[in-house]
């Protein structure tokens, strides 16, 4: 084994363990070990967009709350969000 890589040892259910099996078997993979690393990688820049999407998310609700600090508020308007938001939905269908 490279020094560059670890083993591990991992427990899962028996249907995970079966559908590794299978892709190997089907020739999708050379070996368990590149199914794991595979799913691993995918996992990971899903993990990457959360968190940058989350940090994304909480600059917005600072500005908002840095807005009504300042007394850059509107007056609420129930009517026009939903209006604005069938607009986009609207927008997003065609």
């Amino acid at each position: 084994m490279s020094a560059t890589l670890q083993r591990l040892t991992i427990t899962m259910p028996p249907e995970m363990a079966m559908a590794i099996r299978q892709a190997v078997d089907d020739g999708a993979y050379a070996s368990t070990s590149e199914v794991i690393r595979e799913a691993l990688r995918e996992w990971n820049t899903r993990r990457q967009l959360m968190l940058t999407e989350l940090a994304e998310l909480k600059a917005e609700i600072d500005q908002g709350l840095a807005d009504v600090a300042a007394g850059r508020v509107k007056k609420f308007d129930p009517d026009s969000i939903i209006a604005r938001g069938r607009r986009l939905l609207a927008a997003r269908s065609s």
